[in-house]
């Protein structure tokens, strides 16, 4: 399970250092790899490790083509997927086209989201984090959804 939140650098070349702590999770013990693409909701990217990915890309694959949104979440998911290798120094090489899209330059958080991470600019995460504090605890607790208003922390 991926959780917490890391501040990292990309380097001038856009490569990213997965923390030794995460790196056999994603990876898994085939070394098969990891799956970068676009988080179709906000400008950031997941990051999965390939075997969860192939679950995820299956059930986006199934959904039909004649609903212009399922296209368009197809062309956007499968359309930008990046099958990555981990380096020997634990880096991956995000694309130019996968950094623009987030607004990535070179420092980053990496946010564990159970399944799989967010790569975000951190200046984005920032203000998507306050957001965040927002959304979950509205000034009036009665604006809460019903599965918040009834989960027991």
């Amino acid at each position: 399970m991926f959780l917490g939140s890391t501040n990292l650098n990309l380097d001038a070349k856009g490569r990213l250092a997965i923390p030794v702590k995460y790196r056999k999770d994603l990876v898994g013990p085939e070394n098969s790899g990891v799956v970068v693409t676009v988080n179709p909701y906000e400008r950031c990217l997941w990051l999965y490790p390939r075997d969860e990915w192939q679950e995820v890309a299956r059930k986006v694959i199934s959904l039909p083509d004649l609903k212009k949104q399922n296209k368009s979440l197809k062309r956007l998911l499968l359309g930008h997927a990046s099958e990555l290798e981990l380096d020997s120094q634990g880096r991956i090489l995000l694309s130019a086209g996968l950094r623009d899209y987030a607004g990535m330059s070179k420092p980053v958080a990496l946010i564990g989201q159970g399944n799989k991470f967010e790569i975000w600019a951190e200046d984005a995460w920032l203000a998507t984090r306050d957001d965040c504090l927002e959304t979950v605890m509205p000034g009036d607790e009665s604006e809460l959804s019903e599965e918040l208003a009834s989960l027991a922390l």
